[in-house]
């Protein structure tokens, strides 16, 4: 058992994905707790919710102003993602490209650190929450993967939309590609990894089908791969067919020798298995070079961060 408490007026803890809400017990004075069975091998974010939601005063991990992160005894601490407190304002690169295109207006940053690129979906995450340029220069000082670029693309306000379509893509090779080499930043398409999480990760994987000789390698953690355009409520649905859309295309088995893709979900995420166990025996079976892993953690950036770091690394090498 695992004890929260909070000091202050009646309140909840609530989980990410993985867990239902639990109600605080008054206890005495203006303190309240619950003890919580977690269960094994779990990262999670979680937070207090009074009305309003708090980060958990008494825990120095944070992810954000309001949100923190636990990780259950059996578990090792993630390499590389440095400790950080709620109350912490995070450093974000200088180099700022403004975007506008047929997709309307975006706001690029850039942390200019080698030679190959890294495209990451969902950016403002890895900017203002998870300390990605940290981690990554902590990967490259310990030797594991070379110095690299990183792309910090912003969270579209529909990404239901923005990431189930090729539209993305095909801007991304038209307009960001150069303006971003008009602003020094030259990417070698041979060595250039893209990233995403859920619709991100549904988005970086079918680029690569989409636009092959765009996206060759790509980290996918935790892809919505039940995504299907058929389904009701715009195909949010994990009750269809597995691998959703993805998966029939990929049963017509192109040429995916030229792809290296690293797949990641997470142990205590079960609805995704059967999806993503599908998209990844296909892309096996279409002759990619396929990595599986599963984290310890729900549909959480608390576990994608670690699989992050450790995928581009492997898809650099």
């Amino acid at each position: 058992m695992t004890r929260f408490e909070w000091r202050g007026g009646p309140a909840s803890v609530r989980f990410e994905s993985v867990l239902d809400p639990v109600e605080l017990t008054h206890e005495k004075d203006d303190l309240w707790s619950a003890e919580v069975e977690m269960p094994a091998r779990l990262r999670v974010t979680y937070h207090f919710f009074d009305s309003d939601e708090h980060a958990d005063p008494s825990n120095p991990s944070g992810a954000g102003p309001n949100r923190s992160i636990f990780a259950t005894p059996d578990l090792e601490p993630q390499p590389h993602w440095p400790i950080v407190g709620p109350d912490e304002v995070l450093d974000v690169p200088s180099l700022r490209i403004r975007w506008n295109g047929a997709l309307g207006r975006k706001t690029v940053r850039v942390h200019q650190g080698g030679e190959p690129v890294v495209l990451l979906l969902d950016g403002d995450d890895w900017m203002y929450v998870h300390p990605a340029v940290a981690a990554f220069e902590s990967a490259v000082k310990n030797g594991e993967m070379p110095p690299a670029t990183l792309v910090f693309l912003p969270t579209p306000r529909d990404r239901d939309a923005e990431y189930s379509s090729s539209a993305l893509w095909q801007a991304i090779r038209d307009e960001l590609l150069p303006l971003l080499a008009e602003n020094g930043v030259t990417v070698d398409l041979s060595r250039f990894v893209v990233a995403g999480q859920s619709l991100g990760g549904l988005s970086a994987f079918r680029a690569a089908l989409d636009f092959p000789d765009l996206v060759s390698k790509v980290a996918c953690q935790s892809g919505s791969f039940w995504w299907a355009r058929d389904l009701p409520e715009h195909g949010l649905s994990l009750d269809g067919p597995a691998g959703g859309d993805t998966a029939e295309r990929l049963g017509s088995l192109p040429d995916l020798s030229g792809l290296r893709v690293a797949f990641d979900v997470g142990e205590h995420e079960p609805r995704m298995h059967r999806h993503c166990e599908a998209v990844e025996e296909l892309a096996a079976q279409a002759g990619a070079t396929v990595r599986v892993n599963r984290s310890p953690a729900g549909h959480d950036r608390a576990g994608w961060r670690h699989a992050l770091v450790r995928d581009v690394a492997w898809l650099l090498s």
